[in-house]
């Protein structure tokens, strides 16, 4: 247990689940996108629908998607700011089985069209978990570099990644590994102990077999 777990994050209010949560949220899911938002959908779910606006939900997840953190003092101007900005952003209800009552999938499209989806969760003392990107299941917290490897369902490619990682030095925290079907669709959700190198990003999307490569850095304006 540290301090944090005691007194709770450094933020701006008023709940740590529906405010500093839903900040992290958005920030992880604009990191993961990879390029300046165009464009977001944001659909609710649960308590985050029922009660999402009074808590400030809906701006700390704007704001989040702005690059944003849980201490800026700009989240309740989150909405003109983005405005401001030409982003476009709508809101609605998610459609999601068996979720986390603090819920949200953020539909996101990017200024150069990359596109992504993530169901994200706020599970309490500004916790979150990453549920879901791209329609595949998915865990993980956003306190570690992570590394997200969809790729077809073959033979090689989770040891062609992890290779990589030890030639570069880098450690693994915790490795997951999902598929839609035999064959088909699969993702890998790599935690790291340490960044991973941009080049090594760039080598991954070319390998055959990689449809697509997505990363969360922790340093800021990666």
């Amino acid at each position: 247990m540290n301090v944090f777990d005691i007194i709770g994050p450094v933020m701006v209010g008023p709940s740590s689940s529906h405010t500093a949560g839903a900040v992290k949220i958005g920030y992880v899911s604009r990191k993961l996108l990879a390029e300046p938002l165009k464009k977001a959908e944001i659909l609710l779910y649960g308590s985050f629908l029922a009660t999402g606006r009074g808590h400030g939900t809906t701006l700390a997840l704007v704001a989040g998607l702005l690059g944003m953190k849980t201490d800026d003092s700009r989240i309740p101007d989150s909405m003109r700011i983005a405005e401001e900005r030409g982003i476009e952003i709508t809101f609605g209800e998610a459609e999601l089985r068996d979720a986390h009552p603090n819920s949200v999938q953020l539909i996101l499209t990017g200024i150069d069209g990359r596109k992504l989806e993530v169901v994200g969760e706020s599970i309490g003392g500004s916790r979150i978990n990453i549920a879901g990107i791209d329609g595949i299941s998915t865990n993980f917290s956003g306190d570690y570099p992570t590394l997200i490897v969809h790729n077809l369902d073959q033979p090689g490619h989770v040891a062609e990644v992890t290779s990589m990682l030890a030639h570069k030095s880098v450690n693994i925290a915790t490795m997951q590994l999902y598929r839609a079907s035999r064959g088909g669709y699969a993702v890998m959700v790599i935690e790291c102990d340490q960044e991973v190198p941009k080049e090594s990003i760039a080598w991954l999307e070319h390998l055959e077999g990689v449809q697509k490569v997505t990363y969360y850095s922790l340093k800021d304006g990666e």
